[in-house]
């Protein structure tokens, strides 16, 4: 079982940039495919970007194309989550995700069997 802990949220103006961390414990690691999610105030969480366990496959949601980067770090464990243009409607808790990678659609959130306790971002002047 992979451990993940995010870091990095706060608050952040229109337009901003920001990135998001997250640390991974356990040994699978690095055979695993990682994303991010986000659930915006009293609505449902969403999918953000996932990258395989290779790092040479990277899918984004259609909103965030262009604007937000995944990367991962598997010698230091560690997942990255660059956010450029900021919008107010993308203040949202954000959560951090590791699954066994299948090759699957890596967009579905039951594709990932370790989740982060989340950290909030928020987009406002």
């Amino acid at each position: 079982q992979v451990r993940m802990t995010e870091s990095g949220g706060g608050v952040v103006q229109p337009g901003g940039s920001h990135t998001l961390s997250c640390a991974a414990s356990g040994r699978a690691f690095g055979m695993s495919q990682v994303a991010w999610f986000r659930q915006p105030p009293e609505k449902e969480r969403e999918f953000v970007a996932a990258v395989n366990w290779s790092a040479d496959k990277f899918i984004y949601a259609d909103a965030v194309k262009g604007r937000f980067t995944i990367s991962r770090d598997n010698a230091k464990n560690m997942v990255y989550l660059r956010m450029n243009g900021l919008k107010p409607e993308e203040t949202a808790v954000y959560y951090c995700a590791a699954g066994v990678d299948t090759g699957s659609t890596y967009y579905t959130s039951y594709e990932y069997s370790s989740w982060g306790q989340g950290t909030q971002v928020t987009v406002s002047s």
